[in-house]
Order: C-alpha cells, then structure tokens, then sequence
C-alpha cells in the first residue's frame, strides 16, 4: 500500500481509539444513571417526551414488561412505516411523484428498517418521495438504534443486580439513547458532511444537459439529457452509520457522491460506524465498577476485528491474482491507484473501500461503498465471515456487547463443569437454563440461513434473480440470507432480491434475526440470582 493508504489507515485506528473511551465514559453515566454532561439541556427535552406519553420516569420494569414494551413498540412503527410507503403518493414532500411501493415490497422494507437491517430490495432516489425517507426511515434508523441501545443497557442492569426484579425502563432508555447520543452526534456530522458536499435539500430530480453529444436522425447533435437527483441526504447519512443502519438514501449508497463526496467523509462515515459498538463495552466496565473487564471484551471485538482488515486489505491492495498471467499490472503509481479497482470508487480508494468493507460487516451497518462481489476471493469471503460471527467485532449498537457477553457465559460454564464447581460471572449463577438460552441465540441464525438457502435453490423460480451461476451465485444467495439474518444489509450485488420469493422470506430472516438473539438475550441474565462471592 502506498503512503497515503497507511495514513488513511492509521487516522481511522486513532479516531477510534480516542471516541471509544470518550463515548464510553459518557454512555456510562447516561444509562447509571448518574449526572452527565448536558443535564440542564436534555432533562427537561425528556421530562416533555415522558409527559406526553404518559411515562413515569422513575418507574422500572421487569424484564417480560420490559421485552413486552419493545415488542410493542416495534410492531407498531412497522405497521407505521408501511402505511407511509404505501400511501407516498398521498403525502407531501413527494416532488418527483412518486408512487406508492408494492405491498410484498413495503413489507419487505417496513421490516428491514424496523429491525435495524436495511435490506434495500429497491433503488431509493427512484422509489420513495423524500417524505418517505424521512418520516419512514430515516425515523427507524434512529429508534431501531436506540432500542438495541436500550436493550444493552438494561443486560448490563441485570448482570448487576442481586435480588432486584427490574432491569429500567424501556421507555427512558429509548428516550435518553436519542436525545443524548443519536441525535447530538448526527447533528455535528451532518453539518460536517454537508461541508463536504453531501447534499440537502428537497428539490425533486432535475434535467441537465451534459457534455456529451448524441448524433440525431437530421444528422445534427444535441446534447444527452441527465437527470440529477435531489433529497434531505445529509441529514439521514449520519444516523445511517452511527446507528449502524445502513440503508441510503440513493441505489448507489456509500459509493454516490452526494452521500460520501470524498476520503475524508469516507473515513468519518466509517468511524461512525464503529464508534457506538466499540464504546459499548468501555460503558460496560464503568457501569460494573471494573474496567478490566469492559477491557477483556473490547479486546477481543477488537483482535476479531482487526484479523479480518489485515486480511481482506492486503489481498484487495495487491490486486487480482488472474490478471498477472496476462502481463497486467495492478501496482500503484505516482498518478495512478493501485490494487482491484472493479467494483470501487477511484475516489474513496482500496483502502476507503476494503475498511468500510469490513467496519460494516463487521457491525450490522451493511452501509456498502464498493461491491463486494467485485473483491477477491478471500477478500470477498472476509466481509461474508463477518457477518456470520454474529455481530460481536465489535456488534451493531448494543447487540455486539450482550453477543460477546453470551460467548462468555458459555466458556464460563465450560470452564466451571471442568473444574468441578458452579459457574458464575459477576456473581451470577450459569446452568442449564442459561446455557439452553444460549444455545438458541448462537444456532436459530445458523438454521434459518441453511433451511431457507437451501429452499431457494431448489426452487428454480427463484434463480432468476441470480446473476451468476456455480459457487459465485450460491455465494450472492447465502450472502443475501446471512445479511438479512444478521440484520447486516449488505449484499453481492448480484442477488436482486425484489422478487415476491425474495420480499417475504428475507422479511421472515430479518424478523427472526432481531428477535430470536433479542429475546434469550434479555432472558438469560434477568433472573436474580445469589452470589457466593
């Protein structure tokens, strides 16, 4: 890699490095609990919020009350979202007239956002009015977030308390995730990116004449004609990375200039998407009095992390292996990129792209600035890999802690029985029940991607949608399966998923994958137990 690339590399590692402790400190006293820096700001915003919706904020919930309210809530912003998409050519801010989606196709979406996946089955900047957008996404991308968010904090509760019932308040949790994190962070990158040259605005599509000339029937020319989408995007990319989303406001995502103009809003897009899911565990130390042991977690998403960007940037950098036969080289030169550009950006890089690549799979961002069908071998299996972790290096907003958290109670348990004694972590009891518990969260994803992949396979209707055949397009279907599952995002862009096949059963995955990991999660800590320590 060239000078450049290793700068551009180390400035990410350092903005992380210095958000995780940072945030982390701060998230801590958010969700303890305790006097934070904005109180005299925020507190009486979230006394209004509570008012209105009738909400005690001093009232705590136990853990069925508690995963009963976020069930509800979801379900309702579901049927909300896809009463918006559906019903878009009725509601303002629609200036390019947009029609109203398909029900298999609302379904699909009005799922993928409210379970934090963002699956696209649709090209955005010629699908939904900007109303649509905004009020039925955008709005998703900060509640799914703060949900995961909220979910995490009342795990940490609930690992620290004894003989209490409760584990908070999913209403306050939801309420202060908002208004303290999402929303101060994503006004201050939105100003950022606009400066950069994101777009914001609420024009509809606008006719250009380009540069370019086509000969007419009269043998004179005219120029060709160009249509330049217009839309509040500024405003929704932020919230799209922070809370690892991912679903843009245009086809292209991540790789259109008017979402990520050049390196520099690559990088920071980037560091959005892993700052929250690093933090996590930094906020878990503090909240339990031991910041050795949000230490050993961080590490560990970080190790798995960084495992799979020394891999797949190294192999992308040097290029594709079957073009050095015929004497072609990918090097990098003075004036010229280097390494496998298919599929990437001239403007964002191998390193913009291969970085991302990993952050976002790494997470459940799926936030796509290359195509990662496009990639190498290897390097197009590392993204893949990621996903099929199951979000722990470093995890979508919350659910990569309690996802590392379950891995431990597991080797805990193993540890215990091997050992001859009950085992415990933070003065908690783990048998049987929590290692069950445990076992649904680690191997339903596993089943449903099998079942469902193999379904679709022999169902030769369906492989129409496929653009390759062999190994490559059983890769664009498990790629799509695993995605969904793991409420991820991304695709090989081959796979097109808008099919009435496709719609449902990635809608069932997404489902699945939110609440199957969401549910044991919050079961498996909740019980009091007494501690021997």
């Amino acid at each position: 890699m060239s000078t450049a690339n290793w700068i551009e590399l180390l400035v990410f590692l350092a903005l992380v490095g210095i958000s995780t402790p940072l945030l982390g400190n701060y998230m801590a006293k958010v969700y303890g609990r305790e006097k934070a820096p904005g109180d005299r700001f925020f507190l009486p915003i979230e006394r209004g919020i509570y008012r209105v919706c009738g909400v005690d904020p001093e009232s705590e919930q136990r853990w069925s009350a508690y995963v009963i309210s976020m069930l509800v809530f979801t379900f309702v912003g579901l049927l909300l979202t896809y009463a918006v998409l559906r019903l878009q050519k009725h509601l303002p801010f629609n200036p390019d007239h947009m029609k109203g989606m398909t029900q298999a196709l609302s379904f699909n979406t009005a799922i993928s956002f409210s379970t934090n996946t963002n699956w696209q089955n649709y090209a955005g900047e010629t699908t939904l009015s900007h109303f649509a957008q905004m009020f039925g996404l955008v709005w998703h991308q900060f509640i799914s977030a703060a949900v995961g968010m909220a979910l995490a904090a009342a795990f940490i509760r609930s690992l620290l308390r004894r003989r209490q019932t409760t584990i908070g308040n999913f209403w306050v949790d939801t309420v202060r995730s908002t208004t303290r994190i999402l929303l101060p962070i994503t006004i201050v990158f939105a100003i950022v990116l606009m400066s950069q040259g994101t777009i914001q605005n609420f024009h509809g599509t606008k006719t250009v004449n380009t540069v370019a000339a086509v000969s007419t029937k009269d043998t004179k020319t005219a120029s060709l004609k160009q249509g330049i989408p217009g839309g509040p995007v500024a405003s929704m990319v932020p919230i799209e990375a922070l809370g690892d989303n991912g679903g843009g406001f245009f086809n292209a995502n991540g790789g259109h200039p008017f979402e990520n103009p050049n390196p520099i809003t690559a990088i920071l897009i980037i560091w959005l998407t892993v700052m929250i899911p690093f933090a996590f565990p930094w906020a878990f130390g503090k909240m339990i009095g031991s910041i050795r042991q949000g230490m050993v977690v961080l590490t560990a998403m970080a190790v798995l992390f960084l495992v799979g960007l020394l891999i797949v940037t190294p192999l992308e950098g040097a290029g594709n292996p079957k073009l050095k036969p015929a004497l072609v080289t990918q090097a990098a030169t003075k004036t010229q990129a280097g390494g496998n550009l298919e599929g990437k950006e001239l403007r964002i890089g191998v390193v913009g792209s291969t970085v991302d690549a990993n952050s976002i799979t790494a997470t459940s961002t799926g936030m796509i600035n290359s195509s990662h069908e496009s990639f190498t071998p290897i390097g197009g299996a590392v993204p893949l890999f990621q996903i099929m972790l199951g979000e722990v290096d470093p995890g979508g907003t919350g659910t990569g802690l309690y996802g590392m958290l379950i891995l431990v109670f597991i080797s805990v348990f193993i540890a215990g029985l091997m050992v001859g004694r009950t085992p415990e972590y933070l003065g908690k009891k783990i048998q049987s029940r929590e290692v069950k518990l445990a076992a649904i969260y680690i191997l339903v994803l596993p089943f449903t991607v099998l079942v469902l992949a193999s379904i679709a396979i022999l169902l030769k209707s369906t492989t129409h949608s496929i653009s390759a055949s062999g190994p490559h397009g059983l890769t664009e279907l498990v790629y799509g399966y695993t995605s969904t599952a793991h409420n991820n995002g991304s695709a090989f862009p081959g796979l097109s998923g808008n099919t009435r096949w496709y719609n449902d059963t990635f809608g069932a995955t997404m489902w699945i994958g939110r609440f199957a990991l969401i549910i044991p999660a919050r079961v498996i800590p909740a019980v009091p137990c007494t501690s021997s320590l």
